[in-house]
């Protein structure tokens, strides 16, 4: 019995997806050389493809650059208290809204900037918050 166990977990683990594996990787080693990202350390690597997963968003806060606005005005107070407030889900889409990805790259938060931005609208009141997710850039109204 052992033995047909044995054979029959080697079969379904290891045999039988033995075609299909040898097809994702040899798409995978077209799209990323095997030597280019073997020299990532396996920690690195899963940094590299999905980004940083744990976020301090303090230090988020700290690298906002501002303009037309200054960090202690009443608008960018009340932003980062509500920011502070939302629960992990929320913030990961506001940074998904403001750079088109949830996750932080790999070179790390400490070096991710973005600014927020006064639009200038008449009537800030008529306006939305908008985002330039190529320049990170979040215009934000009064």
């Amino acid at each position: 019995r052992k033995e047909f166990v044995d054979l029959y977990v080697n079969y379904v683990f290891n045999e039988s997806v033995q075609k299909p594996f040898q097809d994702f990787m040899q798409g995978f080693l077209r799209g990323c050389p095997a030597r280019k990202w073997k020299m990532f350390l396996p920690a690195e690597l899963q940094i590299f493809l999905q980004g940083h997963t744990k976020v301090d968003w303090h230090l988020l806060e700290k690298n906002v650059t501002y303009s037309g606005y200054k960090k202690l005005d009443r608008t960018i107070r009340n932003f980062w208290t509500v920011f502070h407030e939302l629960p992990e889900e929320k913030k990961k889409k506001f940074l998904a809204f403001l750079s088109g990805s949830d996750q932080i790259p790999g070179y790390g938060l400490e070096h991710f900037k973005f600014s927020i931005a006064d639009p200038g609208a008449e009537n800030p009141d008529e306006l939305y918050p908008f985002a330039n997710t190529c320049s990170h850039i979040l215009f934000l109204p009064r």
